[in-house]
């Protein structure tokens, strides 16, 4: 297996803006987007590119600072609902920027969780799903008061 080769941090946070890479970086942004932990790098990403803006509300708003704390507050928690509710396309387009197909980290992604995917099913078929009924108790005598 070939090593993936990984951005500097400038590159990164090119990248992490909504940059292209180069093509030798093209493994490295499918394994991005295709990682056990991709949602959480996609969320970090998503902070990057809200942070400078906050920052400037931040320091441009001529108010209290309470008022602008809570101004930079509804706006990452606005800007990362939208990060959530994107989050699937964001990384196809990141896919898709390297040189992949479309859809193409989407299924990596699910062949990944193939095999988990398969031992849960087989897991819950054992347990809830038998060709036999459970043995019940004999059902107890009511009593006639």
């Amino acid at each position: 297996m070939r090593e993936v080769k990984r951005p500097d941090p400038l590159r990164w946070l090119w990248y992490a803006m909504g940059g292209r890479l180069s093509i030798r970086y093209s493994q490295w942004v499918l394994r991005d987007v295709t990682a056990p932990w991709w949602r959480m790098r996609s969320l970090l990403r998503s902070l990057v590119q809200i942070l400078p803006v906050a920052v400037l509300i931040y320091v441009l708003l001529p108010t209290e600072p309470w008022v602008r704390l809570m101004a930079v507050l509804g706006g990452l928690f606005v800007g990362m609902i939208y990060a959530v509710a994107y989050m699937e396309e964001a990384c196809e387009s990141r896919a898709l920027k390297a040189g992949f197909l479309r859809g193409t980290a989407q299924q990596v992604r699910d062949e990944r969780q193939a095999a988990r995917r398969d031992r849960g099913v087989r897991r819950y078929a054992e347990q809830f799903r038998r060709d036999e009924p459970p043995e019940l108790p004999p059902p107890t005598p009511r009593s006639s008061a």
